[in-house]
């Protein structure tokens, strides 16, 4: 009876092993180290998914119920996420979003609400990039909280539109102003959307209750049509992460800081920076592809309809891939990516330093503001300097052949637009790679290295 029993707790304590060793085999950790990435990076991918079956539990049990239980789901998912990425470090963001209540309900209309909200969330996430920077890029509670940052102060801003004389304010204004005294679940809720916590995209106070209160939709009070304009955008993320994911191990920006690359032939390094340049975007364009469909999913991405009365879905648009991948300037390129943080900026930065009369300083500080918003490390720095370089000339070559009759007659020979473009697209992203390499590589004794 006593070996039976003793038999039975050895097989129970055998199997306890094996139950332990299995769930090891399957932790987070494991699987990333499998999969070539970092815990961090394989959380945040799984989050971003996660959206999608967000998604469908509000349209399937919570797009008719009231708005108060939408901002609580929003809310409780939103702090959930950024508790599964970040651990106890989601207090920052919480803190943050509740200071940012009282600012407006203590403050109200005023310019020094704005003045206070954009000091305060700036240099709380600037102080958060001190403290946690390391000379890599690292998946941190200071990644989400930069979207959070143009969120907070872009609420500020309408809210104090909102107070103002209705004819005072631009058309453009007109959309975003806050009429009414958001509350703080509101706020919550709009801060904690999880379709756009993580990576963005960006959208305003209004738009976002626009889809608590189901006007956001193709068709007026029934769950919007979007399941399959969310599923093309999820498909064309996959097609990029897959990309992203095989090519990455051998197209990599330490491979700059080699000897091999250093000894390489000059059109060699070129052709290199030429295609890493544009490779590397790639985990970026995932993952704003796949967040947009989340959007849409949800009717967030609802943009009204066009000309023939077709619904678009482009809300929420961080991409426009098809002019990402064919445009051969410079411009175009900053077109077609980070469509809404570059639309927040010029609508909340650009165009209030209209007063300072000069469009080129206005557009100088908007890039210095993106710099720092991106981080404090000098390459952010020196790519937004190159950019503003790279415009400034492309527009001055433009000019220069639209004003030359020669130079217009020869760039209009239909046989070698082929050429044209060819030559186009090479120094666009090689100059783009080059700017790149300072923002990817982030301190000046790497970035330097490879100038």
């Amino acid at each position: 009876m006593a070996s039976a029993a003793e038999g039975d707790v050895g097989t129970v304590a055998e199997l306890t092993r094996v139950l332990q060793w299995g769930f090891q085999e399957l932790s987070l950790k494991n699987l990333a180290t499998s999969l070539g990435a970092s815990e961090q990076a394989l959380r945040l991918i799984i989050s971003i998914f996660l959206g999608y079956p967000l998604a469908l539990f509000y349209r399937h049990y919570l797009f008719y119920k009231d708005s108060y239980l939408i901002h609580l789901f929003h809310t409780f998912t939103g702090l959930s996420i950024a508790y599964f990425n970040f651990g106890n470090q989601m207090y920052h963001s919480l803190l943050c979003v509740i200071l940012q209540f009282l600012i407006l309900r203590l403050m109200g209309r005023t310019v020094t609400a704005v003045l206070t909200t954009f000091c305060f969330q700036m240099a709380y996430l600037l102080a958060g990039y001190y403290l946690t920077a390391t000379g890599n890029y690292d998946i941190k509670w200071t990644m989400p909280h930069c979207v959070l940052t143009l969120k907070l102060i872009g609420l500020a801003v309408d809210y104090f539109d909102g107070g103002k004389d209705q004819n005072s304010l631009s058309s453009e204004q007109q959309k975003y102003a806050i009429r009414g005294i958001p509350s703080l679940l509101e706020v919550a809720g709009f801060s904690y959307f999880y379709g756009a916590f993580l990576v963005g995209p960006q959208f305003s106070m209004n738009h976002y209750m626009k889809l608590v209160h189901r006007k956001l939709t193709d068709k007026p009070g029934e769950i919007p049509s979007s399941t399959i304009p969310a599923l093309k955008r999820l498909s064309l993320g996959l097609i990029y992460l897959v990309g992203y994911v095989f090519l990455s191990p051998h197209i990599t920006e330490n491979y700059l800081l080699t000897e091999d690359y250093e000894n390489r032939l000059f059109w060699f390094r070129c052709m290199y920076m030429l295609i890493w340049g544009k490779f590397v975007l790639y985990k970026y364009v995932t993952c704003w592809l796949v967040t947009e469909g989340v959007c849409i999913l949800t009717g967030l991405g609802f943009n009204d309809f066009d000309e023939n009365g077709k619904a678009k879905w482009d809300a929420c648009a961080n991409m426009k891939v098809w002019l990402f991948e064919t445009t051969p300037r410079f411009t175009g390129t900053i077109a077609s990516f980070n469509i809404n943080t570059n639309a927040w900026v010029a609508r909340y930065f650009f165009k209030r330093l209209k007063f300072l009369g000069n469009k080129v300083l206005s557009q100088g500080l908007s890039l210095l503001f993106l710099a720092l918003w991106h981080g404090l490390h000098s390459g952010y720095l020196i790519c937004f300097q190159m950019e503003f370089l790279i415009v400034i000339v492309e527009r001055q070559a433009a000019s220069l052949i639209r004003d030359s009759p020669t130079l217009s007659n020869l760039a209009s020979i239909t046989v070698l637009q082929p050429f044209y473009y060819l030559v186009q697209q090479t120094i666009h992203w090689l100059f783009m790679g080059y700017s790149m390499t300072a923002f990817c590589l982030f301190t000046w004794d790497k970035w330097f290295k490879v100038a």
